[in-house]
């Protein structure tokens, strides 16, 4: 009786030696590096004119990396009173407006989660009627103003304390818990409150740090609801601030300002995109790691 050597024994291919796999991660890799390339490519490049002397970007000589290296408009926009109470003000804003809409979201994901509810189906529709059909932009101001919220800080948070898509994920990763946990604890004598914060919100840090993430950004960027309900000019968001900087510099444009003015109203618009991005960029890799489970949430159950 002779003994087969190892050579001898039969080899099996795993997906991951697979040739298939192999050729689907070249092509994963490139298509995630031109997204990438494609991402950063802009901001990079406003990064750039940022940094640059006025006279090469005139003569168009920055691309990605700056030219005559100039802090000059930094120096400009920092030392303006009205962009720093602008920038307080967005962080109150988006502060403010995503712990109420965590709470309110957790919450109301959290009652929609169970199937035993009376009502939920109306509940879920009330949701969902909302995401596709609003009640217009007049009757919206003519809400907001009635209810005294005008040039208040509630006018940018309670028409969109909740997300219906962020809304929904809670619904989906809530609904994916062990109702068995929920169970133990009710016979442990704790309550809906006490098995909420006791129970499922230790379990949920993942997908909470993805909705903070999710509606900070949204906050932070947003400049349309305080363009339209802010009048005055100390309660405006950093972005409002943008905003005027870049229909500034279209205005003199049109009147056919001379270059050097136009470009001057540019290289501020620069600065201060990258002053008003620098902030999100420096908390988002603090969250990722949440962020990248929480969007994964519901796609494995055991």
């Amino acid at each position: 009786m002779t003994l087969g050597t190892k050579a001898d024994a039969p080899t099996t291919r795993g997906p991951v030696d697979s040739r298939g796999y192999r050729i689907f991660r070249i092509v994963n890799t490139v298509v995630l590096t031109g997204v990438v390339i494609v991402t950063l490519y802009p901001f990079l490049t406003i990064v750039a004119r940022s940094l640059s002397e006025e006279a090469y970007i005139i003569a168009g000589k920055v691309s990605l990396v700056p030219r005559g290296f100039d802090l000059t408009s930094y120096k400009l926009v920092m030392s303006d009173a009205m962009f720093w109470t602008n920038y307080r003000n967005t962080v109150v804003y988006t502060v403010v407006a995503t712990i109420i809409s965590i709470v309110l979201t957790t919450c109301y994901a959290y009652v929609l989660s169970k199937p035993q509810l009376k009502g939920r189906a109306v509940l879920v529709g009330v949701a969902l009627f909302t995401m596709f059909f609003s009640g217009g932009l007049i009757p919206n101001y003519v809400l907001v103003t009635s209810l005294g919220m005008k040039n208040t800080i509630w006018a940018i948070v309670i028409p969109n304390a909740i997300s219906v898509f962020n809304l929904l994920v809670m619904k989906a990763f809530f609904e994916s818990l062990p109702t068995e946990l929920e169970e133990a604890a009710a016979v442990d004598g704790l309550n809906t409150y006490g098995i909420l914060l006791r129970i499922v919100l230790p379990l949920s840090k993942a997908i909470i740090a993805t909705m903070v993430l999710f509606y900070a950004v949204a906050f932070w960027n947003s400049w349309f609801t305080a363009f339209l309900y802010i009048d005055r000019q100390d309660l405006l968001p950093v972005t409002v601030y943008l905003r005027n900087l870049i229909a500034g510099a279209t205005s003199a444009e049109s009147a056919a300002a001379d270059a050097d003015k136009v470009q001057a109203a540019a290289t501020l618009q620069a600065v201060t995109i990258v002053l008003t991005t620098l902030p999100i960029l420096a908390v988002y890799p603090f969250v990722q790691r949440y962020f990248v489970r929480g969007v994964m949430l519901g796609a494995v159950k055991g």
